[in-house]
């Protein structure tokens, strides 16, 4: 069976963005990029939110991020989802001003997917985060998945 890959916003906005001058940025859409590649050998997932957060913003770019997501299975945020979300928040897991990073971990949880794919470093791939967020996910009950950059990801794939 394929793994289970849930990508989070930021990669697909990374995916379609205009190339950056500022040399870590490319970096990081080139890796997008060659991640994209490996995607057909996973079992792929988006939420909801990830489908609303793509939708905003550039009526152009916003076309063009929906569109290359068109084909992903989307994993409903359900009250258990939405409940988790809330743990996470109320566990200073994940700031209350960023819910929906909190819908992004839950919904990888709920449904037991394998990775969490992001450039979110500030909430969701932050080390001093990670610990917090693994612990409000286990003492619910639910398997961590691992969270990881696209960069990461497909180094830790090629092991």
């Amino acid at each position: 069976m394929k793994p289970k890959v849930y990508i989070e916003t930021s990669v697909i906005s990374y995916l379609v963005a205009d190339m950056s001058e500022n040399i870590r940025i490319s970096g990081h859409q080139l890796a997008t990029h060659d991640f994209w590649e490996l995607l057909p050998d996973f079992n792929v997932f988006i939420s909801d939110t990830v489908v609303e957060e793509a939708s905003r913003g550039d009526e152009g770019k916003a076309q063009k991020r929906l569109w290359r997501i068109r084909d992903f299975s989307v994993l409903e945020i359900d009250q258990k989802t939405q409940a988790l979300a809330v743990e996470l928040v109320s566990g200073k897991a994940i700031p209350e001003r960023c819910p929906e990073d909190a819908l992004h971990i839950a919904v990888a949880a709920i449904n037991e997917v394998e990775f969490i794919v992001t450039w979110n470093f500030k909430h969701i791939n932050n080390p001093f985060m990670m610990r917090k967020i693994s612990d409000v996910v286990t003492g619910a009950g639910y398997a961590m998945p691992v969270i990881c950059s696209p960069e990461e990801f497909m180094e830790a794939e090629h092991d």
